[in-house]
């Protein structure tokens, strides 16, 4: 067990410590604010404060952790070795950089508080981050302090053994619609089969056809595939299934289609299941419980994971809405359009509320790589490159990549080739080493 020395103990101090020793170094934590007791100590220990009390592992502290609400606050972000880091401690402390403080900067999403630049859908973008204009939203950095932090610790009680963490893949497939044309109804087919002819989309339009009358495979019908490919694999995937009311932004079949129905609860025999929240469920709590009944209706268990429409959170709201429905797990966090890691990790946490100054029981599990945002690399092989460097990042530190793709992604369709053996390279990436 570790045992930290800190002149106050709060909330966000007790919060970030436990990410980074329990989480990702799975090292017990303990806080004290007596001085006889940490002497009295004899395994593992550091203080965390202004002044080192003898010659013990320090880190100073910045004030970020002792102080409550939101401030805009100064930030230099320089080189540290192989990374970077910010809130500089000084010469005294065995780390260049207040790691627990910027983590906490990072995990509790500090700057999407702060007065920012939204997207067209209000969402905050890669471009806005502290990570992005500062090139380091390809690392998972506070993993890498942590293991920063390890090494000191190692290096002062070298009799210590540490417990191992091993690599782990959460794929994470998204269902906004599960079938391009089939059970669409009377109306909707109409109006596609007239869009078709009006753009002169005469391919697509017997494509239509062929698949109405049961001489083609719907396009986005790949559930086979991907049970498939579950069952190759020892660890389960999530599939997140759009089951809202039709709308401008969601266009998902009905969830009384019997066949939608089945198809949902054949797919939870393999993998775990869970929502994909509407779009106007993101900011109507009454819409977005409705939904989470309806999946527990099918599934015949209590929802477990969400993942909002258009990857959109309005923080700190929709956290806030998945706390009292109970939901324990979040998919939302990450960029649509950018590889890397939003939150600075990839290690699962902890939502912290900033304006309740409190640790909720809803855990986020941020994804690196959203399919849309590979279709940005032109050839399958630059596709494969960023990819490969992001899984090695992930490997570095041992953490869980968590990758985002649609049913549709698996599709024959022109502007998904070559993804099923993207998704494959992911999954096999368990296996080598």
């Amino acid at each position: 067990m570790l045992l930290v020395y800190t002149h106050k103990i709060t909330p966000r101090l007790t919060y970030t410590f436990k990410h980074i020793c329990k989480r990702i170094l799975g090292l017990d934590v303990k806080f004290t604010s007596k001085v006889e007791d940490f002497i009295a100590h004899d395994s593992l220990k550091m203080s965390y404060t202004k002044q080192p009390l003898s010659n013990e592992l320090f880190v100073r502290s910045h004030y970020l952790l002792y102080e409550s609400g939101i401030s805009d606050l100064d930030i230099s972000v320089q080189q540290w070795e192989n990374t970077k880091g910010f809130f500089p401690t000084g010469e005294r402390s065995d780390l260049a950089f207040d790691i627990f403080a910027a983590s906490f900067y990072l995990l509790s999403r500090y700057e999407e508080y702060l007065p920012h630049v939204k997207d067209d859908f209000g969402r905050f973008t890669a471009k806005e981050s502290l990570a992005y204009k500062h090139r380091f939203l390809s690392q998972p950095v506070i993993d890498i302090w942590a293991y920063k932090l390890k090494d000191v610790l190692q290096e002062r009680f070298p009799e210590f053994v540490f417990p191992d963490r091993n690599y782990k893949v959460q794929p994470v497939i998204d269902v906004p619609m599960t079938y391009y044309f089939r059970k669409k109804g009377l109306l909707r087919t109409i109006g596609g089969t007239l869009a078709d002819i009006g753009r002169f989309r005469f391919k697509q339009l017997y494509q239509r056809y062929s698949v109405l009358m049961g001489f083609k495979r719907d396009p986005y019908d790949t559930f086979k595939w991907i049970i498939t490919k579950q069952k190759q694999c020892d660890f389960k995937f999530m599939v997140l299934f759009l089951i809202g009311d039709y709308s401008t932004y969601d266009k998902n079949i009905s969830i009384n289609k019997k066949e939608f129905v089945s198809l949902i609860k054949s797919v939870a025999d393999y993998c775990n299941v869970g929502l994909k929240a509407s779009y106007f469920a993101l900011e109507d709590i009454s819409i977005l419980k409705k939904e989470k009944l309806k999946m527990e209706a099918v599934t015949n268990r209590d929802l477990q994971a969400v993942r909002h429409s258009f990857s959109k959170l309005n923080l700190p709201q929709s956290y806030r809405n998945l706390v009292e429905l109970e939901i324990h797990q979040d998919y939302t966090m990450g960029y649509i359009d950018t590889l890397g890691f939003r939150a600075g990790t990839c290690t699962p946490f902890q939502f912290y509320d900033l304006d309740f100054e409190v640790q909720t029981p809803l855990q986020i599990n941020p994804y690196h790589c959203l399919d849309f945002a590979l279709l940005k690399y032109q050839s399958e092989l630059d596709k494969k490159e960023h990819l490969q460097k992001l899984i090695k990042e992930v490997k570095e530190v041992n953490g869980t990549f968590t990758p985002v793709f649609h049913n549709y992604t698996f599709s024959n369709l022109e502007r998904w080739e070559g993804f099923r053996s993207l998704f494959t390279l992911i999954l096999d990436s368990v296996d080598e080493g």
